[in-house]
């Protein structure tokens, strides 16, 4: 077989990818600090943290150090959760799981209150999604760093068209059978272990890099509304208000871009210069969360 796949490639003609299997570490112990990291996933009923539940939970601990290196695969946790109501139809054709597979089924908190204790970081392929729906679940997931394997990094630079893990993993030479969290998480894991296509980075390195950064949420408060759609366009949101929230457009930058926005909004948006406008700091604690 590998002689067959040696000259299908070699042709220029086929390239092979392979299943995705398992493994239970990436490097051995060479003595190097390490800490402990989560890869999380969920599988809910629906996109709205809440009105809808998490109807299954993986969590697969890994070690880690410094420089992106990652070592054993501890062992996961995964368990499914009866919503206490009829799962969709649709999250039932995306997910495979059943009524009956969640009835009386229920997440055990003191063993996931007891991994979270023993890591430094969770990490999500789309942090902004499952970050909401598990904080509802437990207040344990407020109290740890947060990273997504999507947005913090730059995969567009790396020569990445697409973001979705299957696409990733074909990149990477691999496949796998998505939509349940557990094999979802362990090939999170399998892309965090490779190599960055341009610039050769450990793909974990870089994310861990852009985790540790502040972000600085300008807020564009009594701008005109006839400049709503520049503004959409720069990559400003509109925030209703409500739950303390301000009621204005907003965007969030790295700290560093913060003197470049003020510019922009002071020559494009405002008819007459402002010398400041509320400003919102955060970073891997409370980044992703529906709390800011």
């Amino acid at each position: 077989m590998e002689d067959c796949i040696k000259k299908l490639e070699a042709s220029g003609d086929y390239k092979v990818i392979r299943r995705f299997t398992p493994v239970d570490h990436y490097q051995l112990d060479n003595g190097s600090e390490k800490r402990i990291g989560i890869f999380l996933d969920t599988e809910t009923t629906g996109l709205d943290p809440d009105e809808d539940a998490i109807i299954e939970l993986a969590m697969v601990p890994f070690e880690f150090d410094s420089e992106g290196n990652i070592y054993r695969i501890l062992p996961e946790y995964d368990a499914l959760q009866d919503p206490g109501f009829p799962i969709p139809e649709l999250a039932k054709e995306i997910t495979g799981i059943t009524d009956e597979m969640v009835a009386g089924k229920s997440i055990d908190k003191d063993q996931v209150s007891k991994m979270l204790a023993e890591a430094v970081i969770v990490i999500a392929h789309n942090a902004r999604f499952d970050r909401p729906f598990v904080e509802n679940f437990m207040d344990d997931f407020k109290d740890i760093s947060w990273a997504c394997s999507i947005a913090d990094v730059n995969w567009n630079a790396e020569g990445m068209e697409g973001v979705k893990l299957e696409f990733l993993a074909y990149k990477y030479g691999f496949f796998f059978e998505g939509h349940r969290a557990t094999i979802d998480c362990q090939a999170g894991i399998e892309i965090l272990s490779q190599d960055l296509h341009n610039s050769g980075d450990k793909v974990l390195k870089r994310l861990l890099e852009s985790a540790r950064r502040t972000d600085v949420r300008l807020w564009a408060e009594g701008a005109p509304f006839e400049k709503k759609d520049d503004l959409r366009k720069r990559g400003y949101r509109w925030s209703p208000g409500g739950n303390g929230k301000r009621k204005a457009w907003y965007r969030d930058i790295n700290e560093e871009q913060l003197s470049e926005e003020m510019i922009y909004l002071n020559e494009h948006i405002y008819t007459r210069a402002v010398a400041e406008l509320p400003i919102d700091r955060f970073n891997a604690k409370d980044r992703y969360s529906s709390r800011v």
